[in-house]
């Protein structure tokens, strides 16, 4: 709850920005596990900007949440940053958000199906502007501190796309 306590700064930073843009956004958190959804949960009112999404753990998940043939994934590996952008397009259209916010990556303690060291994250970032990438590698097996590191770089590249759109 700590690392909640700390993001909602931000998070109600993000929405007065989405609210005066009258934008909403869907999350696909990954490695993240939901934090980033939890995190722009955390603001009253939060219908008001969030869509939904969801926790993308498995390819069954990915499969529901994104629609999108395997085929599509042809030559992607996780914590990448093509296979993170393909989220993040993705939970935008099927949840009809302006904004798209994914996260993949490998938070260590076990071995990553794509073969991602640990430590390492992708976030993207798809909006009316364009597309952001941001790559965090922290070198670390420490799962819990990766799953935090995760969710603030996928919040910051956030940040900064809105910030940069207005």
């Amino acid at each position: 709850m700590d690392l909640l306590h700390e993001l909602h700064p931000q998070a109600l930073r993000i929405a007065c920005l989405l609210r005066a843009r009258g934008e909403k956004v869907a999350v696909a958190d990954g490695a993240t596990s939901g934090l980033i959804a939890a995190s722009l949960l955390t603001v009253p009112g939060a219908l008001d900007f969030f869509v939904g999404g969801g926790v993308v753990y498995s390819l069954r998940a990915r499969d529901v949440l994104f629609a999108l043939p395997r085929e599509a994934y042809k030559g992607m590996r996780g914590a990448s940053a093509d296979y993170a952008l393909l989220q993040a397009e993705a939970i935008r259209a099927n949840f009809g958000a302006e904004w798209g916010l994914a996260e993949s990556g490998s938070v260590g303690g076990s071995s990553h199906p794509s073969g991602a060291p640990a430590g390492r994250s992708v976030a993207a970032v798809v909006g009316p502007p364009g597309e952001q990438i941001r790559l965090l590698e922290t070198g670390s097996e420490a799962r819990i501190n990766n799953m935090a590191a995760f969710t603030r770089n996928a919040l910051q590249a956030f940040e900064d796309a809105l910030l940069a759109a207005s």
